[in-house]
């Protein structure tokens, strides 16, 4: 990776640093970071008159070379510095909280509406809604791109930001032109690089997050981060990392939960990570306690699902969804350990 002098690169001085790792079959992908721009190399970085070529400008501060396959996620890297903002909550300053619907049910507005309310009111920092949802069953209720206006109208109502799950390229535009401001890749397309690269594609340029959720079949640590990898290589690095719970599962839990890798993450990337105990114990019952797990394992926020009345809720909201009496107590007993672990 390239780190100028200065916060950035002119327009000259970039199309000269692109020239030259074009000689050897490289490309330069700029990488905005909070503070400074970055510039890395792609491509085979290991010819060593390209690396002099490029130390020998008068503009170029450093080059640092990273041999890992997460060159930007990697803590080593100069994006270790970099902050996700959201709605004016830097993550890591304070425990972020997701919270909201499953799956948005668009006959029935309302149910969003006021757990979109109850939400804000449990102190939560962002809302979740399905609009469109993947299912094991082809029969089952796959979703509505109706509800991406109900997804919208929550936000506008309680002034919060959204997050909802995208699954095909086609979803991506739709979300973005309507405003949502976290993109959800789910378990089941978190290997799905195809899909990586077009959320990356798409985000480079906008003040838009990717919560990246770790894949039911997932195997090694360096594989999740290197899938963040993917989306970041294009350009925007405001990826957040998911543990959600894998395979095989633990009996009597959905998955198997997986807050205990948090640390492990921490210690080899800068990414921040929210852990979505809905998911991974799959039971209303033991949410409460898998979320404070989380943050005792240093989770940077949660992901939880919630639902004014979740019996009349559609997708997983009826056996895993907090009512917002249960939702605004763990949301209270997170952060005073979040303070305490601090």
């Amino acid at each position: 990776m390239i780190l100028p002098k200065t916060n950035r690169l002119s327009p000259e001085q970039l199309a000269e640093v692109t020239a030259i790792v074009g000689e050897f079959d490289c490309k330069i992908q700029p990488i905005v970071g909070a503070v400074r721009t970055i510039y890395a190399i792609v491509g085979d970085e290991r010819d060593e008159l390209m690396m002099n070529r490029l130390e020998g400008l008068a503009y170029v501060d450093r080059i640092d070379r990273i041999q890992s396959p997460f060159k930007l996620m990697d803590k080593r890297s100069d994006l270790a510095t970099h902050r996700i903002t959201i709605n004016g909550t830097t993550l890591g300053e304070s425990l972020f909280v997701i919270a909201g619907n499953c799956t948005i049910d668009p006959k029935n507005p309302n149910y969003f509406y006021e757990t979109a309310a109850a939400v804000k009111e449990a102190g939560a920092n962002m809302i979740r809604g399905g609009v469109w949802k993947p299912r094991t069953n082809p029969y089952t209720f796959q979703g509505d791109v109706k509800s991406m206006d109900i997804l919208l109208e929550g936000s506008r109502r309680t002034g919060l930001p959204v997050d909802t799950e995208v699954m095909e390229e086609a979803h991506i535009k739709v979300a973005l032109d309507a405003g949502v401001k976290c993109l959800q890749i789910g378990a089941r397309n978190a290997l799905n690089y195809s899909l990586l690269r077009a959320v990356g594609r798409e985000i480079a340029h906008r003040d838009v997050v990717v919560l990246l959720k770790r894949s039911i079949h997932m195997g090694p640590i360096n594989e999740f981060i290197s899938a963040a990898e993917y989306i970041a290589a294009f350009g925007n690095p405001n990826v957040i990392l998911c543990p959600r719970g894998t395979t095989p599962t633990l009996d009597g839990y959905r998955n198997h939960p997986d807050e205990s890798i948090t640390p492990l993450l921490k210690e080899k990337t800068w990414a921040p990570v929210i852990v979505d105990p809905s998911h991974s114990v799959g039971k209303a019952a033991y949410v409460p306690s898998a979320a404070l797990a989380a943050v005792a394992y240093g989770a940077d926020g949660l992901c939880i699902e919630a639902h004014v009345e979740p019996a009349k809720g559609i997708g997983d909201d009826p056996k895993q969804a907090l009512t917002p009496e249960v939702l605004k107590k763990t949301i209270a007993q997170a952060r005073q350990l979040w303070a305490l672990r601090r």
